[in-house]
């Protein structure tokens, strides 16, 4: 019998993989660290609450739990992509309306502005604001001030927004009898 040589194959280089240009934006709003103590000593996770948005409209809200801190920001990162809404703006700037937010005990009030006022808005209240691409805008705290639940009230005060053209297809109406 012959004995066959076998050649190695000739190794090729991985080509590196193109990444993708970021979609969004994302900030993070509270970063919390969990212990859970154990018959062997404390064991100690993170939670992180982050928001992304494309200041154009487009902003939505995740949270994530893991043993390390970049871990549950990339964690958080996937779950707010994942829940991205739109949101109506007024001139690419403020809201139509008057509205507030409820979640938990937080209650967060959202009021238009005139142009140039900008974002009078403080912690993540001001997060998810700018990141949605609110320019004009007053807002208030009447509950809680507890970080995750005030960036979500805002997440349902920006969701209730309507447009006038929304209300007049709603009623079935032209815009200028609503207005």
């Amino acid at each position: 019998m012959e004995e066959k040589k076998i050649e190695p194959r000739p190794k090729q280089k991985r080509q590196p993989r193109e990444r993708q240009p970021k979609l969004y934006e994302e900030e993070v709003i509270n970063i919390g660290r969990v212990t859970k103590v154990t018959k062997g000593g404390r064991h100690f996770r993170f939670s992180a609450t982050v928001v992304v948005g494309d200041r154009k409209g487009k902003v939505g809200l995740g949270t994530g739990k893991a043993n390390e801190v970049p871990d549950a920001i990339k964690k958080a990162v996937s779950a707010a992509t994942k829940n991205v809404v739109n949101i109506s703006l007024v001139d690419e700037r403020t809201i139509p309306h008057e509205a507030i937010g409820v979640r938990g005990a937080s209650r967060v009030m959202l009021k238009p502005a005139s142009k140039g006022t900008g974002v009078k808005a403080g912690g993540p209240v001001r997060a998810v604001l700018e990141l949605a691409g609110v320019k004009d805008i007053l807002s208030k705290s009447l509950g809680s001030n507890t970080k995750i639940n005030m960036a979500y009230a805002t997440l349902e005060a920006l969701k209730s927004q309507k447009t006038a053209e929304q209300i007049a297809a709603l009623r079935g109406k032209k815009v200028e009898k609503i207005i």
